[in-house]
Parts: C-alpha cells; sequence; structure tokens
C-alpha cells in the first residue's frame, strides 16, 4: 500500500460540528417524487420508493428499497451538496427498533458505493461467472447470501460519486475532499439518515472497503464524540494502512507474504511449497517475514554480502522472482515491479487490486503493467449492471451520469489518525467490535498488512478478543468469487449477530 491509500487525522475536538443542519427545530421531511422524464436537474432531497423480496438462504425476505438523496447542509442550514444513497428496509419485521442498521461505503477516495452494493451484501447482485469475471448478456440477479436477513442496509455514494452532487458551487471543494472534511460532512449526513428514517435505537455497524476504511474508521469515532452515536461494529474490507506508521524496512518486509501468496497461486513455488496448501505454506513465509527478515532490513548497509544473499534465496524462494533481481533491488522489491516480473517469461503480467486476473503490456520489458487487469474487467463487469438497476428497476429517473470514479481530487491527505481513532473508538465502547476482511491475493491492501495493522493498534492486546480477521483466496473485492462471497457475507451475519447486545446487557468493562 503506497501514499495513494494514505488517510487522514481525526478532529478531536467533540463539540465541533462542521456541518450543523439546518436550525429549524424539526428536520425537513423529503416527499416522495413521482416519477418523472429524466433530466440532469439535480434534486438534493428525495426519493422514490420500490417494494420487493427476495430468497436469502431459503427464507422469504421481503423489503422495501429506497433510493434517493438527502442533504449535506452548511452552519447557516444552506444546502451545500446532495448525496445519493439505496436504503433496503426488511418489512416483515415487528421490532425495526432492535434491527441492525448497516451503513456502507466504498472507498477510492472517489469510488461510489457501487461495489459491494450490487456485488456483496445487497439483495441483487451482478452476473459474473463464479470466479467473478464479466459474462454477456449484462444484467443482475437475486443475491441468496445477502445479509439482509439480518440487518437493514445503506449504501452511500460520497460527494461526486455515484448521483451525488456539489449544489453550492461557491463552497471550496476542500470542505469535502480530504481526510477529516469527509469524515465530518459524512458523521452530519449519516445523523440526518438516522433519524429521517427513525434508526437511533437501532444497533448500527459501519461497513467500508478499501480507502472506506480509512472513512469507517475515523467516522467510528467522529461519530462518537461529535454526533453522540455509539456503533455495535465496523467491518474493514481490503483496509489501508490506517495512518499507521511503517518505515521503508517495515513496509518493504510486509510484501513477501502478499508476494508468496500470488507466487502460490500461479504455480511459481519450488514443488515442495507449491504441494502444500496455501493455509499451510504461508505461515513458514509469516514467520520468517517478521523473524527474519524484518530486523535484517533494518540493519541496512550493515548487512553482509553472505547475509544479503541468504536472505534473497530465501525470498526468491517464496515470491516466485529470481534471486538476482531481488539483489538489484537491495530486497526492497517494489509492488508494481512484481506485478510485472512474476509472469515476464510467459509474456504476462499479474493484476493489482487481484493478482488472480491475468494482463498482456506492449511489451515484456518494462517497471510496471501497463494497465490494471483486474480494474478493466470489473469496470466491464458493473458499469451496465448499476445503471441498469437503478435506472429500471428502483425506477430512479435522471439524466445524470452515475460517476463510478468521480472527481473529487486533489485530496488532502494530511494528518491521518484514523487507526488510532479507531482504537480510541473501541476503548471508549465495550460495545463495539470490528471485522477484518482480507483477500490473499490483493496487492494494493495486502492481507499481512491488514493483520499488521491490528498488532499496531491494539499493542497491549487489551481489545484483540473484540478484533477479528478472516482471509479469503481471492482479492480486493473478495466476494467477487462466489465460495467468497459466501463465506464473506456469512462471516458478516455472524459478526453482527454476535456483537448485538442481549436485552439488557450492559456496556461496561
Amino acid at each position: 500500500m503506497k501514499a495513494s491509500h494514505a488517510l487522514l487525522l481525526l478532529a478531536m475536538n467533540s463539540a465541533a460540528i462542521c456541518y450543523a443542519q439546518p436550525k429549524a427545530n424539526v428536520t425537513p421531511v423529503a416527499k416522495e417524487e413521482k416519477v418523472q422524464p429524466s433530466s440532469q436537474v439535480f434534486n438534493p432531497d428525495s426519493f422514490i420508493t420500490s417494494n420487493h423480496e427476495v430468497n436469502i438462504k431459503g427464507q422469504r425476505v421481503p423489503y422495501k428499497a429506497v433510493a434517493g438523496t438527502l442533504p449535506v447542509w452548511d452552519e447557516e442550514g444552506k444546502t451545500i451538496a446532495g448525496l445519493f444513497y439505496t436504503y433496503y428496509e426488511r418489512t416483515d419485521v415487528k421490532d425495526r427498533g432492535a434491527r441492525p442498521l448497516v451503513i456502507s461505503f466504498n472507498g477510492g477516495p472517489g469510488s461510489a458505493s457501487v461495489w459491494m452494493h450490487l456485488a456483496y451484501t445487497g439483495p441483487r447482485i451482478l452476473k459474473i461467472d463464479d470466479e467473478g469475471y464479466p459474462v454477456q448478456p449484462y444484467g443482475f440477479k437475486d443475491n441468496p447470501y445477502s445479509i439482509l436477513d439480518v440487518a437493514d442496509i445503506v449504501y452511500v455514494d460520497p460527494v461526486n460519486t455515484g448521483f451525488s452532487r456539489i449544489t453550492n458551487k461557491e463552497t471550496p471543494r476542500s470542505r469535502f475532499f480530504g481526510v477529516n472534511a469527509d469524515i465530518k460532512y459524512l458523521a452530519e449526513w449519516i445523523n440526518t439518515f438516522v433519524s429521517r428514517n427513525n434508526r437511533w435505537s437501532s444497533p448500527k455497524y459501519l461497513v467500508g472497503e478499501s480507502y472506506g476504511t480509512t472513512r469507517v474508521s475515523g467516522l467510528a469515532l467522529e461519530l462518537q464524540e461529535s454526533q453522540w452515536m455509539y456503533l455495535n461494529g465496523v467491518v474493514l474490507v481490503s483496509p489501508t494502512e490506517l495512518g499507521i506508521e511503517r518505515d521503508g524496512a517495515t513496509e518493504a518486509a510486509l510484501r513477501l507474504p502478499y508476494f508468496a501468496a500470488t507466487a502460490w497461486f500461479h504455480k511459481m513455488q519450488p514443488a515442495d511449497l507449491q504441494q502444500k496448501d496455501l493455509n499451510a505454506m504461508l505461515p513458514e513465509v509469516e514467520d520468517f517475514t517478521m523473524n527474519v527478515l524484518m530486523p535484517a532490513m533494518h540493519k541496512g548497509h550493515l548487512l553482509t554480502d553472505a547475509e544479503k544473499k541468504q536472505l534473497a534465496a530465501r525470498m526468491a524462494r517464496y515470491s516466485g522472482i529470481s534471486e538476482k533481481v531481488i539483489l538489484q533491488y537491495n530486497l526492497n522489491v517494489p509492488v508494481n515491479f512484481f506485478w510485472k516480473e512474476l509472469l515476464r517469461e510467459k509474456g504476462q503480467t499479474v493484476g493489482r487490486l487481484d493478482s488472480r486476473y491475468i494482463g498482456i503490456d506492449k511489451m515484456d520489458a518494462g517497471e510496471r503493467p501497463d494497465f490494471n487487469a483486474e480494474l478493466t474487467s470489473w469496470l466491464h463487469s458493473f458499469t451496465p449492471p448499476i445503471n441498469m438497476y437503478l435506472r429500471e428497476e428502483l425506477n430512479y429517473k435522471t439524466d445524470l451520469k452515475y460517476n463510478m470514479f468521480g472527481p473529487v481530487h486533489p485530496w488532502d491527505r494530511t494528518n491521518d489518525q484514523t487507526g488510532e481513532a479507531l482504537r480510541r473508538a473501541m476503548a471508549e465502547n465495550p460495545y463495539l467490535h470490528v471485522l477484518v476482511q482480507s483477500g490473499y491475493y490483493d496487492g494494493a491492501c495486502d492481507y499481512f498488512n491488514a493483520k499488521y495493522n491490528m498488532w499496531q493498534m491494539d499493542p497491549g492486546g487489551k481489545l484483540k478478543n473484540r478484533m477479528s480477521w478472516e482471509g479469503y483466496r481471492s482479492g480486493h473485492m473478495m466476494y467477487l468469487r462466489k465460495e467468497d462471497l459466501i463465506n464473506s457475507n456469512e462471516h458478516i451475519r455472524q459478526f453482527i449477530l454476535k456483537s448485538t447486545p442481549k436485552p439488557g446487557q450492559p456496556a461496561k468493562y
């Protein structure tokens, strides 16, 4: 993970609320819009409702779907933006106040919520093959593994993503596009959503993917300290570094387990390693990384040539690339070079976000692939279905472009302490649990760095009983692979059930 995944410092002043709601005593209520002819006129406060049902784990689940927008206000109560959301609420529940609410964000920064919405936890998923590759004709189908059986879900598109837009062009972009700014205005928006939908009594969960893990880690504390809203759980899907420091030697060493997993998948390891199962091979690599490679790399030029050669030989054995190349990089092999080098002799590259995917470049020479093989595949898979689904099935009519990736840059990445914010939120709130989900073949937010986050967030081990990690044999979006879609949804389902306290159970140590 590089600077592109850097995160934000959470403002610690619990009394400061940057984006206050209008000064009226009652939060304005949006009126449901009748379906109108499409246009590019953006209404920041409207919605349309439809009713559906889905079969989840053999059980009929009726639900309503609300597609709409809710405003973001400034301190004077003026609307400065509108966020598009899709909200699913099960309709056969007697006690809605006790029913969990999941609030879901993707990352980027600049990415819409489409990925987890239409491929992971929602009631409908896109049509792809069992390994996650695109198929035609495009479309979507029921998701029999959705978590809608146990929790209601809202998918949120931050400003300039999806159909969300800035409405006041005089508002500075810095109000939205930065680690801390993002957390501040989204916390205010969540307050509005919860109030509008009468969900204050519900157990609440945040799910974030990629940069969304930065977002929800910061939101956990911001919601507690500025909105006085306490969560039951945070799910980190393919987490970033969360602002946790890694010096050069540590960062370089932590890459090796991901290299090894990818080499194993592509059958580039020696026979004795290749014949082992992935989960039997990786512990050896992880042990070498933490106890041998990392301390050695901190010695720098104090390493003798013989020591360096011995380390390079072990790294080559695990990573599938040559000892010679590793020595040329002084043991610090860049990730982008690994993607280019691993299958170079076959004339192929491997994907960044999911290294199971294979690409072909104009030239086999070079330091990095020409393109991200996995991302081009995903955009191929997702863009038609999300437009078909929102515009046709949910009947949300607009001529606005649905921004899969929106214009949010430059993004202020300074003062990122989101990992510490999440730790503090857990310390302050005994109800709060954390689940981390990682794909072994994710080269952008790799699984071993996700584990390292947990170790460094909680060096004293006082929170470890409320933190859990799950690994999957796929990449950044592990849920695209059918087996992992089933398992990862079940892990979230069980996480919600186990972290929802029994009636009357106090939040105390």
